[in-house]
């Protein structure tokens, strides 16, 4: 039986390191071509390792399509040369020999696991940051004009932005109390940098403002100049102006520069939050609603794909059996598998996305037809 695990695993093995080299390579070679014409005149060495950060997302992605050619294969070249037929006449069953398609598709899944939750979020905002900051030098130019939420009720906008100097310019800063959108501190600054977690601003006028007081204003006797002040005192309770034009203003954010690139530059956001950044949204209190049925799919979906690894070894054994004959037929059946997964799980996440109170259901929708199928296969099989 050693010698059978043995043998097995040393046919499945091949298959899917090529098939993951393969489909990594394509999927980085993607990446590269549709932002090659802002990468005109980069270290090739940088472009590697923008590249190289991008690769724990890209195997979270590719390895169950690298699973299911492994299984095809690996299995269809079995079926084919009739060692299957051999080693069933010795009274060792189906199952058995497949074991350690399990074994290796369970460690492919606690990998994907792993780079999903721990190491493609941080790879992803260092990706990011990256391209932005240093291989197109657009910085946060990228930003200008758009109203960026730093979390913890910080904004920020920016008017300008010198890449040279890493220094914005028509700097505007907001914070609004909680619970109470009418008041809030509004900050003006006329330049800053933005490194890490901390804003520095030069130039700056603090105003903290009280909308809901404004309205009392039209309500002041004109002939009573004492009363007018006060409410001017009640709207504005208090104004900070620097005493030196060299004074600055720190203020601590609850993201990052690199983050705010990996949320905001991009017309889709990176893939930015990790397991500890979900269960905090999911376990905090205050959080709001919707971020925290947000966090709720989100990591439902960082787990189903991974164990879509499981799901599709069991669901490719059977098609291996039947058809898996030549390396050609394999590799276009392993391919038709994997999109079919594909497409299922992206309308399970369009049905999670609209089952806000139980995006279990959409998120694994995938995982458990095609477990379903595999089972039904095998059994027919």
């Amino acid at each position: 039986m050693t010698h059978l695990t043995r043998y097995v695993t040393r046919e499945l093995l091949p298959p899917l390191l090529a098939g993951t080299l393969l489909f990594t390579a394509i999927l980085s070679f993607g990446y590269f071509f549709v932002s090659s014409q802002w990468l005109r005149g980069v270290p090739p060495l940088l472009v590697g390792r923008w590249i190289g950060y991008q690769v724990p997302d890209t195997l979270v992605k590719i390895f169950p399509m690298a699973v299911v050619l492994m299984t095809v294969v690996a299995f269809g070249r079995l079926a084919t040369e009739r060692e299957l037929v051999a080693v069933q006449s010795g009274g060792i069953g189906l199952g058995r020999v497949a074991r350690p398609v399990a074994v290796v598709a369970g460690v492919v899944t606690l990998l994907a696991v792993w780079l999903s939750l721990w190491i493609a979020p941080r790879a992803n905002v260092e990706t990011r940051g990256l391209y932005w900051d240093v291989l197109t030098g657009a910085g946060l130019g990228r930003l200008a004009g758009q109203t960026l939420d730093l979390r913890g009720g910080l904004t920020l906008s920016l008017a300008g932005y010198d890449h040279e100097t890493r220094q914005m310019s028509g700097v505007r800063v907001e914070r609004w109390q909680p619970g109470d959108l009418r008041r809030g501190t509004v900050i003006f600054a006329d330049a800053g940098t933005f490194e890490g977690n901390v804003l520095t601003l030069t130039g700056y006028q603090v105003f903290t403002v009280n909308y809901g007081a404004a309205a009392k204003l039209a309500r002041v006797p004109e002939d009573d100049p004492a009363a007018f002040r006060a409410a001017v005192q009640e709207v504005f309770p208090s104004v900070i102006l620097p005493e030196r034009p060299s004074d600055v203003l720190t203020l601590d954010t609850g993201l990052s520069r690199q983050e705010t690139f990996a949320q905001y530059a991009d017309a889709i956001g990176a893939d930015s939050q990790g397991w500890r950044e979900l269960t905090t949204a999911l376990t905090r209190p205050g959080v709001p609603q919707t971020e925290r049925q947000d966090a709720r799919l989100n990591l439902n979906r960082k787990l189903a794909l991974p164990f879509g690894n499981l799901v599709l070894a069991l669901a490719a054994l059977p098609f291996a059996l039947r058809y898996g004959r030549t390396l050609g037929v394999s590799l276009g059946i392993a391919l038709m598998i994997a999109v079919a997964y594909y497409l299922l799980f992206f309308v399970g996440l369009t049905v999670a996305g609209n089952l806000p109170g139980l995006p279990e259901v959409g998120v694994w929708l995938a995982n458990v037809v095609f477990a379903g199928m595999g089972i039904w296969l095998l059994r027919r099989a």
